[in-house]
């Protein structure tokens, strides 16, 4: 399956912050995540593996209770379950998110 991206549509899901699903398969799901310079993705945890890779920007990356700064190049493991959450310094940061399995709840 091939899926461009310029025709996926973007969905705000918060204060700042918009979600495009990119492609899902299998146990698989990608997804990219574009938000406004000081926008929240609020401390939250669930039972899928995730991998985040921040492809523009920099942010504030909680995990755990662990805070660290993490840039345009940088990748983090979340853990099932694991909290976690971020505060974008950057006007137009991006984050692409690849879950285990699928998240459901983004398909709503």
């Amino acid at each position: 399956m091939i899926v461009y991206g310029e025709e996926v549509p973007s969905h705000e899901v918060g204060a700042g912050v918009s979600r495009k699903l990119l492609t899902r398969g299998g146990g698989l799901m990608m997804v990219e995540v574009t938000f406004k310079k000081g926008a929240i993705g609020s401390v939250h945890q669930h039972d899928h593996e995730q991998i985040s890779y921040i492809i523009k920007g920099s942010f504030q990356f909680e995990l755990d209770g662990n805070v660290q700064e993490v840039n345009a190049g940088d990748s983090i493991y979340v853990p099932s379950n694991a909290a976690h959450g971020v505060i974008s310094l950057e006007e137009g940061s991006v984050i692409l998110d690849v879950f285990s399995p699928q998240r459901e709840d983004f398909l709503e």
